[in-house]
């Protein structure tokens, strides 16, 4: 047979590299990851022949193999799973380019300095080049069920592979190890000793519903080769009850899979009987992936029905503002061969969604009351996700809602929840108050925040791109409106004070010629101009009508291919600021005011600017301000 010699990607050397130096303390975990990977390979034979009865393949007797020749220093974990084609290998194994690898590279570096780098091996799909850490060859040999022809491939983790077509494989995938010379003075890591076997196996991977088989050392030169030995329980720990699985044996579980090999925030038990039957065992996990946010990001949690395995990333058991929650469901009654498309449309699925759901946002607010440590972790690394419910789940909204916490001015570090807020409201308050921007710092220095901190007025200041939208699908907690500072009129004297009213009807009286004349000349850009009582310190600030799109909402639906209507917003002037105050007494003493047209596109430019905004024309912005610079001189 022709071999065929590949190099690997620049990145993929220097993740090797990595391995091969053991940036791992604990080397151990590489046994993990083969294990994990042969325990994936016969769930999917099961489920195939399960859809297909015409495949030829053997699931007689589905199990993971260790064996270890002391004389070689090999180590051997075979599986009898559904296998590998020439292709897949190289996509598969031959390569990582698919595996996030400069991610991985990155995080790794930072984990190292911050005593986590053991949590990355999974999480990014390399498991099987942790074997490196211990070996300096590695050589896989596969065959996929129901074809005739295996490969082969070798490398010795530097610069290249090789594949090559083998006529002899049996079904299923081995990977040999050939293992770096013996330490004789650290025997904890002899991968050659059965005794280390069965400590690895037993803690990482008891749970596993294969049988992980050994053949024992002889008693004694002469004896005859002893029986194989099954390794781990394979009991199911969501079908035992909860006084027979320990904290470490759940954690186990989670990382097996989530391939997060750190522990979770959370475990949450579910057990349901009646006319429908299921049993769940979810996790919250204590750290967001790396690729939450992305569309490729694998969501859902492991169907099994029976204790059969159906399928990974089972999206319909939960939402998809949950899809950061791993976990099994065991359920008694579907069918063996349902498909996803069928799940979305199964009326048990939906009930069970509905329950877990509210499961799992029960929990979070059990944490919540409970432990303000685990609850500003959770928060910190999944509540911009959980956000998202409140715009697509009406039904949890209120659960959801119970269990969120915003960033506010009244305290710089800690959050508060709406109800919270509205404890502290002032005499005479009616609506919540809140800003949206890109930062907590842009957001407090916001002109339209002035008169809320001059009067103590509490204003939540939001930040993720969700919070545009969801404030709106909400619109109000408990009878009082969520209301947005930089939308339509704020009159925070009240309409009740008499002295605030007349001051107003003066004010109106003496800006009424400035206005109307400025609104003539920014046509193209605002629709109306008018007094502000939210500015105390800069001379003006552009604000949105009440139900408006803010500038980011529309960038959003831009950015998402929504074709969406320019805005034209209001101009504020602050009456008392001595810009605007000049502004008038030149409009009032000019006949000609064509020289005040460019005073007035200023202040406009300057207002948008000071949100955040960019100016129409930036050239023309900088030549007025050089000009204007240059007349002062």
């Amino acid at each position: 047979m022709t071999t065929e010699t590949f190099e690997f990607q620049v990145e993929a050397r220097q993740l090797l590299q990595l391995m091969i130096h053991s940036v791992y303390s604990n080397k151990d975990v590489f046994l993990r990851e083969l294990v994990s990977n042969a325990s994936d390979a016969l769930d999917k034979l099961r489920l195939e022949k399960l859809r297909d009865d015409s495949l030829d393949a053997d699931v007689s007797d589905l199990h993971i193999r260790i064996d270890v020749d002391k004389d070689a220093r090999t180590l051997t974990v075979r599986d009898n799973g559904i296998g590998m084609s020439y292709d897949e290998v190289g996509q598969l194994i031959g390569t990582i380019a698919n595996s996030g690898t400069a991610t991985f590279l990155k995080e790794l570096r930072e984990a190292q300095e911050g005593g986590d780098a053991e949590g990355l091996i999974g999480q990014f799909g390399v498991g099987f080049y942790s074997g490196f850490m211990v070996a300096d060859e590695m050589t896989l040999v596969t065959r996929r069920a129901g074809e005739g022809q295996g490969t082969r491939w070798t490398s010795r983790g530097e610069s290249t592979y090789t594949l090559e077509r083998v006529d002899d494989a049996p079904q299923g995938t081995s990977v040999t190890l050939h293992l770096k010379p013996a330490d004789p003075e650290n025997q904890l890591h002899d991968y050659t000793s059965p005794w280390k076997i069965r400590e690895i196996v037993k803690r990482y991977s008891d749970f596993i519903t294969w049988p992980i088989r050994t053949v024992p050392e002889p008693a004694g030169e002469g004896d005859a080769t002893p029986e194989p030995e099954t390794l781990n329980s394979m009991k199911a720990l969501w079908a035992r009850s909860r006084d027979e699985v320990s904290d470490d044996e759940y954690h186990e579980l989670y990382k097996h899979i989530s391939h997060d090999w750190r522990e979770p925030l959370e475990t949450i038990r579910l057990q349901a009987e009646g006319t429908f039957e299921y049993q769940a065992l979810l996790f919250i996990p204590s750290h967001a992936p790396h690729d939450l946010f992305t569309r490729d990001f694998r969501r859902g949690v492991q169907l099994y029905v029976k204790r059969v395995f159906i399928m990974d990333d089972c999206e319909a058991l939960l939402p998809p503002y949950l899809r950061f929650v791993k976990g099994v469901v065991d359920a008694q009654d579907l069918s063996l061969n349902v498909s996803r498309e069928i799940l979305q449309q199964d009326r048990h699925i939906q009930m069970m969604q509905r329950r877990l759901t509210k499961k799992v946002l029960s929990t979070i607010k059990e944490i919540r009351t409970k432990d303000a440590d685990r609850y500003a972790t959770f928060w910190r690394e999944f509540g911009t996700a959980l956000k998202e419910g409140l715009v697509t789940d009406s039904e949890n909204r209120d659960a959801i809602l119970a269990v969120s916490s915003f960033a506010t001015t009244h305290a710089d570090d800690e959050p508060t929840t709406l109800a919270q807020y509205v404890e502290r409201m002032k005499d005479g308050q009616d609506d919540i108050y809140y800003l949206t921007g890109e930062s907590r710092q842009s957001i407090e220095n916001s002109p339209h925040m002035e008169a809320f901190r001059d009067k103590g007025i509490e204003v939540l200041l939001l930040t993720d791109p969700v919070d545009e939208v969801w404030v709106d699908a909400v619109g109000e907690y408990e009878g009082r409106k969520l209301r947005s500072v930089a939308k339509g009129e704020i009159d925070l004297d009240g309409e009740g004070d008499e002295k605030a009213g007349e001051e107003r009807e003066k004010q109106a009286e003496e800006y009424a010629g400035l206005l109307g004349w400025m609104r003539e000349q920014l046509d193209e850009d605002i629709k109306e101009v008018r007094l502000s009582a939210r500015l105390t310190v800069s001379p003006a600030c552009v604000v949105a009508d009440a139900h408006d799109l803010t500038p980011a909402l529309e960038n959003m639906y831009r950015a998402m291919g929504q074709e969406v209507p320019r805005t034209k917003r209001i101009l504020e002037l602050n009456p008392d600021h001595l810009l605007v105050k000049g502004l008038n007494q030149a409009y009032k003493e000019r006949e000609d005011r064509s020289g005040l047209v460019e005073s007035a596109e200023l202040l406009h430019t300057l207002a948008v600017l000071a949100e955040g905004g960019q100016p129409k024309d930036p050239a023309r912005f900088v030549k007025l301000v050089a000009d204007r610079l240059e007349r002062t001189l």
